[in-house]
């Protein structure tokens, strides 16, 4: 495999194409007219126009990605995540096409693509599961019999969902009709199907995936776990590895059950199994994400692994040179992914101008991001603009390394998810990791943000007159060791 297509735009697509680069593989990126200027398209070998801004003209269009990949011989191609990277079709056509589809065969996608599949494929590998009904429903009556015999509150959650889309929690009977018809109007309109299950919504969870990763030779192993707690709208947004909570034994426990998950499925790749962890440590299988995660950089930091390289050398056919006997965790990372959102305003995305735009840097930092100062943030895809990701012996160590990146870190012309970034590392109940999914409800609120940005501001202010009274009454002399003025001429 000397070239491959990212099928994706951003900082995935850049992410990939160092890793393939480091490789000695060519690369190929796509691009809508709204990313003409990017920098994963100056960064990538070769760049094909797939069409208009909107990823329905672009880069959801399977045949002129295909065509992309004919056109510029390459072998194969990296879907990145979101758009056509869990799409069995797609993965089914370039197979078809003679191209290495970077990522599971289509049998697997198709299989965890839909919650019920995925749940019936692992049902005789006894993973523990949420209690709850085995079959997609439509019916409000059939749902109000369903939610009384297994208690309240429960979850609707849509069969072929992801990213909190088609989600409700229902805490009563009456309001069970209201939000079974928002969560399969929902679901059709961002899947294209209704369909809806119901099981137990788990009070005080924890949400921790596994990452695993599978070659063709059957050899499957997991890369330990991700806690990925603190969320908005069931979107994450810090995530950190490995879990305050996990002690090794139940590490093993959930890092043996995604091995059993990845085998129900014969997958192949990088995966991520997920959990839902309850207060009393009882840990239920969620869902299986067959694709890269957009939070792996904190996996690959504790370590040491490329799960890019990894992807690709398993899309050759090679085997995986380490077990799990191998794999150690050393240290402690995190991930705030910095959004173009207003956490003053509901989160809603906050789009404009990138006017100011410098990155952190030092020991422990890494930025992947797909921005540079001066470019717009398009309205047409998803509003994140980076992953600010830390890296410190302990988690004490990584926390403070990201609350002095984010105070480094210059973007003006946008709201950003900073400022809640921030807010979430300082807060008592993540120091001490007593907190699970439900921390903005409990935690935030735009009153408190503001009330802490004004204590940050007094504080400063106070430090500033402080200093001043102190040396108000010293003479202050200019050092002018380094300096010429004197020297010049009026």
């Amino acid at each position: 495999m000397k070239k491959i297509l990212i099928a994706n735009r951003g900082e995935i697509a850049l992410r990939v194409m160092r890793t393939a680069k480091k490789m000695g593989i060519k690369t190929v990126a796509v691009y809508s007219e709204a990313d003409r200027h990017s920098p994963h398209v100056r960064f990538a070998d070769e760049a094909i126009l797939l069409g208009p801004a909107p990823s329905n003209q672009s880069y959801l269009v399977m045949d002129k990605i295909i065509a992309a990949a004919k056109k510029t011989g390459a072998e194969g191609i990296h879907p990145g995540y979101g758009f056509l990277s869990e799409n069995a079709i797609f993965a089914q056509m370039v197979e078809d096409a003679g191209i290495s589809f970077i990522g599971p065969r289509p049998h697997a996608i198709r299989v965890m693509g839909s919650k019920l599949a995925a749940k019936e494929a692992v049902r005789e590998y006894k993973i523990p599961m949420v209690p709850g009904i085995e079959e997609a429903i439509t019916d409000v009556a059939l749902a109000k019999k369903i939610a009384q015999k297994i208690g309240f509150p429960i979850l609707i959650k849509a069969s072929a969902g992801g990213g909190g889309k088609g989600m409700r929690v229902v805490e009563n009977l009456e309001e069970l009709p209201q939000q079974m018809e928002r969560a399969i109007s929902e679901a059709i309109s961002a899947f294209g199907d209704g369909s809806v299950f119901i099981e137990k919504y788990v009070t005080s969870p924890r949400h921790i995936e596994i990452q695993v990763i599978a070659d063709t030779h059957g050899n499957v192993v997991h890369l330990f776990e991700r806690e990925c707690s603190i969320q908005r709208r069931h979107q994450k947004v810090v995530e950190e590895a490995p879990s305050v909570v996990l002690d090794p034994a139940l590490r093993k426990a959930m890092g043996e059950a995604a091995v059993k998950v990845a085998k129900a499925c014969d997958y192949v790749g990088a995966g991520t199994v997920e959990f839902l962890l309850d207060d009393q440590k009882n840990f239920y299988f969620l869902e299986m994400n067959t694709r890269l995660q957009v939070e792996h950089p904190v996996t690959e930091l504790i370590t040491g692994i490329d799960l890019v390289e990894q992807q690709i050398k398993i899309a050759r056919g090679e085997k995986l040179a380490f077990n799990q006997e191998d794999l150690t965790i050393k240290g402690h990372a995190l991930e705030l992914r910095v959004y173009a959102e207003d956490p003053l305003n509901n989160f809603l995305p906050s789009v404009g101008n990138l006017e100011v735009y410098q990155q952190p840097t030092g020991e422990g930092i890494r930025v992947d991001d797909g921005f540079e100062q001066g470019m717009d943030i398009p309205i047409y895809y998803d509003p994140m603009i980076s992953k600010l990701i830390t890296y410190g012996p302990t988690r004490a160590a990584a926390i403070q390394r990201m609350v002095e990146a984010i105070k480094d870190y210059k973007i003006e012309g946008v709201a950003t998810t900073l400022t809640f970034g921030k807010f979430v590392c300082e807060h008592e109940a993540f120091i001490s990791g007593d907190f699970d999914t439900h921390f903005v409800k409990d935690y935030y609120s735009p009153e408190k943000l503001e009330a802490y940005r004004s204590e940050e501001i007094n504080l400063v202010a106070a430090l500033g007159l402080k200093l001043y009274l102190e040396n108000k009454e010293q003479l202050q002399v200019p050092n002018t060791t380094n300096s010429s003025w004197h020297k010049s001429r009026i």
